[in-house]
C-alpha cells in the first residue's frame, strides 16, 4: 500500500478507505474524543480525587489538570505547535503524566523514550522523530541524562530546548518547575482547541530486540480503542481502582494501560520507578492498588517474593494482566494457588497493534492456562502460511492482524510500512501462533525463534514451556545453535533457584516427566544469573544466538 506522508505524519485516510473509516466510527471503535475532554470531565466531577502517586508525591485531578495546562501554555510560548514532536525520557514519575496531558492538550506528539536508552539510541530517536524539545531528569540510577543530552545535542540541530525534571538546569537548559509554576488554569483562549483524534498523538519506538527501533505512529483514536477494550471491557477500570504500573510508562504497555487508561476511565495511578519485587509488593499494600499489567518476569519475581514467606499484604489486588510473552502454565497455576483472589490474565499485543487478544475473566480455566485469549470486537486476526494463505483452525503460521487499534504506520519509513502492512490493512506480526476452533490464540514463538533441527521446525517457545515446568528453573530461553550435521541444535539458557540440573537430568525430566519429543530436548544447557532482556521484559534472543554460536566456534 502506498502510504502518503505529510511532514512525517500518516493520516487515517492514507491508510483506510472511506467506508472502513465510517465503520470504525459507526461501530464505536473510534470515538473522536480528545484526552483533554476526559481530563476536564474527571477534574470537574471530583477535583480532589488523587489522580497519580509515585512514592515521592501526589497530584489530585484538579492539580494534574492545572499543572498540565500551565505547562501546555508555556510550551506554546516556546514555539511548540500542534504536530511538533516532544521527546520524553523519564522514569515512572508523576511529571510524566503532567507532560503527557500537556502535550495532548495542544496537539504536540509524544515521543516516549526508555530510561535505559543511552547516547546512540537517544540520538537516533531525536533525529528520526525530529523532536523539538527533550524532557529528561538530571540523574537517575547513577546515570546523568543531562550530560548525555549535552553531548548529543550538537548532532541534533532540530532539538531546540532541553527541560530538566527533578534536577538543576544549567545554561541552555530549562527547569521543569519554571514551566509549571503558579496556580492558574489556562483556558481555550490561550491553549486553542484540542487536537483532532485523528492527528498524530504518540510515536512509540519498538524495544529493538533485533535492529534499530521503529517509530510506531498512533493517533488518540487508535490508542483509545485499546483503552476501552482492555481497560474497560477486560479490566473494568473505574474510579474505585488504582492502577499499579511498574512497566516503563515510556513504552506501549505503560503508556496505554498505566497512564492513558486510568486518565480516560477515571482510575487512580500509582507509578513505580525502580522495580524490585519486595518494594513493588510494599507499594501495593501502601497505596491499595487494585490492578496491574506487566511482563512475565515481573510476575515471576513478585510470585517468588510472595512465596518466600515474607508478610506481603496484596489483598487489594483483584487483577494482573500480562503481555510481552506467553505466561507459562506452571506460573499461572502457581499464581492461582498463591493469590486466589487476584486474577492473572494473559493478553497479546505489540507496539504496532497495542491490544490484539485478551483472556477474559469469565473464560474457562483451560483457556486461561493454554491461550492468549480471543481477538477483540473489531480486531481481525488471521494465521497464514508461508504462501500467505489462511490456515485451518489449530494449525501454526504467522499471525496477521488489523483493526481500529493498529498503528497508522512507521514514522518516516513508508517503505517499511508498505512491507509490513498489506493492502487489507493487516500487519505482518513476525510472531507465530495458532487459533483454535473457538477463536482462542496461542502465541508459539517468533518466526526467528524457530529452530530448524535436521529439517524439523521446533518452536523455541514450546521448549521453554517444558523447561520452565522444572521445579528449579525460574527462567528459560531456547535458541538455535549451529551444528555441522543437523544445521541447528537446541541450546537452552536457564536461570535456576538452587542447584542447577545437569544436562542428563534435564533430558530425563523432559523425556519422562514432560513426554517431550527427542528433538525438543536441548543438546546444550547454559546456566546464567540473568537472561538479557529489554526494558519491557522481552528476552534479547539475538544476544543468546550469538553466544550459542560462540560456544560452538561458529560465531
Amino acid at each position: 500500500m502506498d502510504v502518503m506522508e505529510h511532514a512525517g505524519a500518516i493520516l487515517p485516510e492514507d491508510r483506510y478507505s472511506a467506508s472502513t473509516l465510517e465503520a470504525f466510527r459507526s461501530n464505536g471503535y473510534w470515538r473522536d474524543e480528545s484526552l483533554a475532554e476526559h481530563v476536564d470531565r474527571w477534574a470537574t466531577i471530583d477535583p480532589d480525587f488523587v489522580a497519580v502517586t509515585d512514592g515521592y508525591g501526589s497530584l489530585t485531578r484538579g492539580e494534574l489538570r492545572a499543572q498540565a495546562y500551565r505547562l501546555a501554555a508555556a510550551l506554546k510560548k516556546l514555539g511548540v505547535d500542534s504536530g511538533d514532536r516532544v521527546q520524553v525520557q523519564l522514569p515512572n514519575w508523576n511529571e510524566f503524566v503532567v507532560i503527557y496531558v500537556a502535550l495532548a492538550r495542544i496537539g504536540a506528539v509524544l515521543v516516549p523514550t526508555m530510561p535505559v536508552y543511552r547516547h546512540d539510541e537517544v540520538r537516533y530517536i531525536l533525529e528520526h522523530s525530529g523532536a523539538k524539545i527533550s524532557f529528561v531528569t538530571e540523574e537517575f540510577r547513577k546515570f546523568r541524562y543531562t550530560d548525555m543530552l549535552a553531548e548529543v545535542r550538537p548532532e541534533v540541530p532540530g532539538l531546540e530546548h532541553v527541560v530538566v525534571v527533578r534536577g538543576t538546569a544549567r545554561a541552555g537548559e530549562i527547569a521543569f518547575e519554571s514551566l509549571t509554576v503558579g496556580d492558574r488554569v489556562p483556558g481555550d483562549d490561550e491553549l486553542g482547541p484540542p487536537p483532532s483524534a485523528d492527528a498524530a498523538h504518540a510515536i512509540i519506538y519498538t524495544s529493538g530486540t533485533e535492529s534499530r527501533p521503529k517509530g510506531c505512529q498512533h493517533t488518540f483514536n487508535t490508542l483509545s480503542f485499546t483503552v476501552h477494550g482492555l481497560g474497560g471491557d477486560v479490566m473494568g477500570l473505574n474510579p474505585a481502582d488504582v492502577m499499579f504500573m511498574p512497566s516503563p510508562v515510556t513504552h506501549a504497555t505503560g503508556l496505554a494501560v498505566g497512564v492513558a487508561a486510568p486518565l480516560i476511565l477515571g482510575s487512580g495511578i500509582h507509578l513505580l520507578d525502580v522495580w524490585e519485587p519486595g518494594e513493588g509488593l510494599r507499594r501495593i499494600a501502601q497505596f491499595k492498588t487494585t490492578i496491574s499489567m506487566a511482563a512475565t518476569p515481573f510476575l515471576q519475581m513478585a510470585l517468588g517474593a510472595i512465596e518466600s514467606g515474607d508478610d506481603h499484604d496484596v489483598s487489594s489486588m483483584r487483577m494482573w494482566v500480562s503481555a510481552g510473552a506467553p505466561i507459562p502454565e506452571a506460573l499461572l497455576r502457581a499464581w492461582k494457588k498463591a493469590l486466589p483472589a487476584c486474577l492473572l490474565l494473559p493478553v497479546y499485543g505489540s507496539s504496532e497493534g497495542l491490544l490484539v487478544t485478551a483472556v477474559r475473566a469469565d473464560d474457562p480455566i483451560e483457556k486461561v492456562l493454554s491461550s492468549d485469549g480471543r481477538a477483540f470486537d473489531g480486531v481481525d486476526l488471521e494465521i497464514r502460511d508461508e504462501e500467505g494463505a489462511v490456515v485451518p483452525a489449530g494449525e501454526e503460521g504467522q499471525m496477521f492482524y488489523g483493526g481500529p487499534g493498529i498503528f497508522l504506520g512507521y514514522w518516516r519509513d513508508s517503505e517499511r510500512t508498505a512491507a509490513s502492512v498489506d493492502s487489507r490493512g493487516f500487519l505482518a506480526s513476525g510472531d507465530l501462533g495458532r487459533v483454535d476452533a473457538e477463536g482462542y490464540l496461542r502465541v508459539t514463538g517468533r518466526i526467528k525463534d524457530l529452530i530448524i533441527r535436521g529439517g524439523m521446525n521446533i518452536s523455541a517457545r514450546e521448549v521453554e514451556e517444558h523447561l520452565l515446568a522444572h521445579p528449579r528453573i525460574t527462567g528459560a530461553a531456547a535458541v538455535s545453535m549451529p551444528d555441522p550435521r543437523l544445521g541447528e541444535k537446541v541450546c537452552a539458557f536457564i536461570e535456576v533457584n538452587g542447584p542447577a540440573p545437569t544436562l542428563d537430568e534435564l533430558a530425563d525430566f523432559l523425556r519422562n516427566e514432560r513426554k517431550a519429543m527427542m528433538q525438543k530436548i536441548p543438546e546444550k544447557v547454559v546456566v546464567v544469573d540473568q537472561l538479557p532482556t529489554t526494558a519491557t521484559g522481552k528476552i534479547q534472543k539475538f544476544l543468546l544466538r550469538k553466544q550459542a554460536a560462540e560456544l560452538t566456534g561458529n560465531a
